[in-house]
């Protein structure tokens, strides 16, 4: 056999196999174009989202800063009622340290004067025993009185006197 007998066959398999290796690498080529579009429309709903997030995020944040500043100003607003509980409530501790103190004066005062007391009730007993006793005398005097007054236009019975 001849050299370039060899020489052609060695040619047409290196054809062959440079042939198979064009075909491989183009149906590799082939699969990895339908991966990289997959992956570009994939990427693009990705960014289509993405962008909706990001809108969704900005209107958040906004609403956020709103509701924050509005805390903010209902917060400013209930410290002054806090403070004016606050003074409230020091005044009706102050109330009741008033109240304790004169109670405990009135107290003091009361054993203090306690026999006094208890003649001004006697006394004032003995005042409204009186003006009873006088109500009831007057009460007594004018239902005398009016059992012997005359009717008005009755005539005298002869014989009677001008007392009554």
């Amino acid at each position: 056999m001849d050299w370039s007998i060899l020489l052609y066959i060695a040619a047409i398999v290196a054809a062959v196999g440079f042939l198979v290796l064009c075909i491989a690498l183009a149906m590799t080529l082939n699969s990895l174009k339908n991966t990289l579009k997959e992956v570009s429309g994939t990427v693009s709903g990705l960014e289509n989202q993405l962008q909706g997030v990001t809108l969704e995020t900005t209107n958040l944040l906004h609403k956020t800063n709103e509701l924050a500043e509005d805390i903010s100003v209902k917060s400013e607003k209930l410290n002054g009622v806090v403070d004016a509980v606050k003074g409230v409530g020091n005044s009706v501790t102050d109330l009741n340290s008033t109240v304790r103190s004169i109670t405990s004066r009135v107290g003091v005062q009361v054993e203090e004067n306690e026999d006094k007391i208890a003649q001004v009730v006697q006394w004032s007993n003995v005042a409204m025993g009186i003006a009873d006793k006088w109500k009831e005398r007057k009460a007594y005097q004018s239902r005398s009185t009016e059992q012997y007054a005359p009717v008005p236009g009755q005539k005298k019975l002869p014989g009677s006197s001008d007392q009554y």
